[in-house]
């Protein structure tokens, strides 16, 4: 069987931060997906879906992430239910985050070509570590990368390969 989700949205308020009594990090956050608009539909419709991250994913997201944030999210659906305080029976749907990566907006990358290009910082909450790769967009990594192939990077060295090297 699979349950598997994967999401990019729009933090629809602050990431609230809080920890267990055994001292573990929980996150608890609301993310805005719209969803594709249908034929003769003049609005798109937004799901505002609940999610949860745990140990350092959840403190990744509080530090670095605010209201409006562009999301992605690898997880699973989990279901739970508790009793509130007038007694009555309350069932909640959400996405327990097992990745999260903060999405540079195509703005702040347009405005400025000597800013950071380039580079995500996601953090894996299986393993509880993070990294940075050339293909994501956050601000977050080595703000001195340039990227070998974009516009900037045109008096460099230029690559050389035959179709020989290709492993294709």
């Amino acid at each position: 069987m699979i349950n598997r989700v994967i999401l990019t949205g729009r933090l629809a308020r602050d990431p609230e931060l809080r920890k267990t009594q055994s001292g573990l990090s929980v996150c608890g956050f609301q993310l805005a997906v719209d969803r594709p608009k249908l034929k003769g539909q003049d609005e798109a419709v937004t799901d505002w879906i609940s999610c949860q991250a745990w140990r350092q994913s959840a403190d990744y997201i509080c530090n670095y992430a605010k209201k409006g944030a562009l999301l992605a999210v690898d997880g699973r659906i989990q279901t739970r239910s508790y009793d509130n305080a007038s007694g009555q029976k309350v069932n909640v749907t959400e996405v327990v985050c097992e990745r999260v990566e903060i999405q540079r907006q195509a703005s702040s990358q347009a405005s400025s070509k000597s800013q950071y290009k380039g580079g995500s910082t996601t953090r894996d909450n299986t393993a509880g570590r993070s990294s940075s790769s050339a293909y994501g967009s956050t601000g977050f990594a080595n703000p001195e990368y340039q990227d070998p192939f974009g516009e900037d990077y045109s008096s460099g060295p230029t690559l050389d390969i035959s179709s020989d090297d290709l492993p294709f």
